[in-house]
């Protein structure tokens, strides 16, 4: 069986510096001192997030089929890190690159993408990733020249985790016991969860969702009615839900604890981590932060309380 994907044409340039990510030990804020806690950097990767596995992945897979020429456009609906891999590796490789993005995205994100040349076409913050999703595909029929990798329907988002993210865990932390991933488009949890399922069965691969009424956008809720056509329910162990209270407590503290500088589903997750240690006994739990924090400055969430900002989070995307 082979064990990663053939990229070798996909060594130029920061192409080639995408996953290897390092697994830190966050033990210190776990509650109970037979379980620990660890977390793997996705922010280390180019463009500051995980999506760039699945960016790569999902290009990879569109030129090894025939789908994609280069200077061809590619269009996909994006709450920005995967719009943002894309755009990067269209740049290097000759492509147009259309993001389709919920108008509440930080700035940062918008200034990333411009950056790398790609278009913007924003679809109504109001109506989540969930609006995109829909424009994009209304664009992509009216325009059957475009190519749309659609990571929320596409097996690329899940062999992404599967030959990489999956295996570097596997070798990083071959004890592991729990895996924690946040609830998006589902390709992390079931790209991962098959691989340490592959090795050990008996490993629990938990999902991080928001409460279906609270805010941490980009974590998804399947109580708001869409599930990724990637996602398996069955094949999760677990749900743990989240407040965006916990989740903006926990970003800002591991970043005071430990001096790591991650997105607001970063703190999701390790809030699902601290939660479940009050409840396990000899475990190794690893967990997903699935990018940094420099795409959020302008949100002020690092700067402030979260008293001073619960107005200001409604419909955000935070991931």
């Amino acid at each position: 069986m082979k064990t990663r994907l053939n990229i070798d044409n996909f060594s130029i340039g920061q192409l080639k510096n995408i996953g290897n990510t390092s697994l830190v030990d966050l033990s210190s804020l776990s509650q109970n001192s037979t379980v620990r806690i660890y977390a793997k950097l996705e922010g280390e990767n180019p463009t500051g997030s995980i999506k760039d596995r699945v960016a790569k992945c999902l290009i990879f897979d569109a030129e090894k089929e025939g789908k994609i020429t280069p200077g061809q456009t590619i269009i996909e609906p994006t709450s920005g890190n995967t719009g943002i891999g894309l755009a990067m590796i269209s740049k290097i490789k000759g492509y147009k690159m259309i993001a389709v993005m919920p108008d509440s995205v930080s700035q940062e994100r918008v200034s990333l993408l411009k950056s790398f040349g790609a278009e913007i076409i924003f679809s109504d913050g109001k109506e989540g990733t969930n609006g995109s999703i829909k424009l994009a595909q209304k664009i992509s029929s009216e325009n059957p020249e475009y190519f749309m990798p659609f990571q929320y329907g596409n097996q690329a988002s899940i062999k992404a985790h599967y030959y990489t993210t999956g295996l570097e865990i596997a070798k990083q932390m071959p004890d592991i016991t729990h895996f924690v991933a946040g609830l998006g488009t589902g390709g992390t949890l079931m790209g991962v969860g098959k691989r340490l399922k592959e090795i050990n069965d008996s490993i629990k691969i938990i999902a991080t969702a928001p409460h279906p009424d609270d805010v941490v956008q980009g974590l998804r809720s399947i109580e708001h009615g869409y599930i990724p056509p990637i996602l398996d329910l069955d094949k999760l162990d677990g749900r743990i839900m989240v407040e965006a209270e916990e989740s903006f407590f926990w970003t800002k503290k591991v970043m005071e604890t430990h001096g790591l500088f991650v997105g607001v589903s970063s703190g999701a997750t390790l809030a699902t981590c601290v939660k479940m240690s009050k409840r396990l006994d000899n475990a190794n739990i690893v967990t997903i932060f699935a990018d940094g924090g420099w795409k959020y400055l302008s949100s002020g969430i690092y700067e402030k309380d979260f008293s001073e900002i619960a107005n200001d989070i409604d419909g955000k995307v935070w991931w």
